[in-house]
Order: C-alpha cells, then structure tokens, then sequence
C-alpha cells in the first residue's frame, strides 16, 4: 500500500515515514498543501495523512480539491487542531478519519489499516487465501502452521495480490501501490521480486499460484481455477 504524508514539521513528517517503511508500506512525503495537492493529482496513492496547518495551502482546502477529484483515496487527517468544530469539518469534506496531535503511533498504526481494510470491504487483520494467512498487524506470512520467511516487499507484494485477487495486476499498478516514488520505473524490480516471492512459495503450495498474463500482468489463482 502507498501513503502520502503531508505534514510541515519535518522531523515529525521522517520519523512517520520511518515507521511506516518498517511496517512495509511505501511512503512518500511533502510539507505544504501545494505540493500536497499536486502529487495526489499525478500518483496513485491509497491513503493520505493530512496535517491542517500547511504552508501555501491549508489542509482543509487540499482536502476540498482532491475531494473534487479523487473520491476513492483515504485521507486521515493528523492535526493538533483538537476542537470539536475543526473535527466535524474536516470530516464533512471529505476526511475518512481523524487523529489530534500528540498520538501514540501504535494508535496512527491501527488507524491506517482499518482505513486500507475498509477500501476492500475486509473485516480481519488476517488476510487469507488458500492456505495462505497474512497478519497484516505482525506483517508476517504463513502457510498453516509455517512462518513463510518474506521480505517486507515480498510481504507488500503478496497483501496486494490477496487484496485484489479477483483482477489482474500490471506491473505498473504494482510499481504505483508498492514502491515509492524512489523508484525507478524502467528497473526490472517488480520482476526480481516476484521471482523470489514465487520460489517461497512454490515450494510451499508445490505450483505457481501467481500466474503471468503475458502482456497484462499478474494474477493469483487457486489450482482449481487454472
């Protein structure tokens, strides 16, 4: 999953990014609204953590203009404006949900996976598919009783798969919702990754449960569905 972080105090801005990259999700960040804005305009994110106070734009009329555009994102709203009025507000323009600043980040944590859980109706912090289990708390992987031994962008890859087992995936749309905006997009990464997350688990299910739609992209499949 991508995250945008949008907040001017620059060390509190890092040490978000920080965590979350630890946690496997892929973050970029900016410290005003303009900015803010203007990324949300041209990159695919699937939830934005949204500071009020901004310099050039304030965070309610970013949310209002992305609003206008994009009714599909998550926006959190991070803010010290604690007032019952500045809450209710944000939250009639659009914000999905809203935490007053100083938080607890194991508190911000659980917010953004109950936002990213809602966008596919998943009810559970436990991802199933098959015989597969992922705790998308701990970021771990199992098969059964067995821990598979995945990186975080293995682990990353294979969440986005579950999420959207129905469709196929173009490397670009995993390229868009894995990687962060650090990457280069003519580098062959999504390919080293998916080989490597392939191997683990064919040794696990004895086939290939991501299966390449030449020309299209990826998609993981039961055997009964092959």
């Amino acid at each position: 999953m991508r995250i945008l972080i949008v907040e001017d105090e620059i060390d509190l801005c890092d040490s978000i990014a920080e965590g979350l990259r630890i946690d496997g999700y892929a973050v970029d960040t900016c410290h005003d609204g303009e900015a803010a804005f203007e990324l949300v305009t041209v990159e695919s994110y699937d939830l934005l953590i949204l500071d009020l106070n901004l310099p050039k734009m304030d965070g309610l009329d970013v949310l209002t203009e992305v609003r206008k555009q994009n009714k599909d994102i998550k926006v959190l709203i991070l803010s010290a404006r604690v007032s019952v009025s500045d809450k209710v507000l944000g939250l009639d323009l659009g914000a999905n949900d809203y935490l007053a600043k100083p938080f607890h980040f194991e508190e911000l944590e659980a917010r953004i996976r109950n936002l990213l859980r809602r966008k596919f109706i998943q009810e559970d912090s436990i991802l199933t598919f098959c015989k597969l289990s992922l705790d998308t708390v701990k970021r771990k992987a199992y098969t059964k009783e067995n821990e598979l031994l995945l990186t975080r962008k293995e682990f990353a890859i294979l969440e986005y798969f579950i999420l959207n087992k129905e469709r196929v995936i173009s490397q670009e749309e995993l390229m868009a919702h894995v990687w962060d905006s650090n990457a280069d997009s003519f580098s062959n990464s999504v390919r080293v990754h998916i080989a490597s997350l392939r191997k683990k688990l064919k040794a696990e299910f004895t086939y290939d449960i991501i299966q390449t739609k030449i020309g299209a992209g990826y998609l993981i499949r039961k055997r009964g569905d092959m």
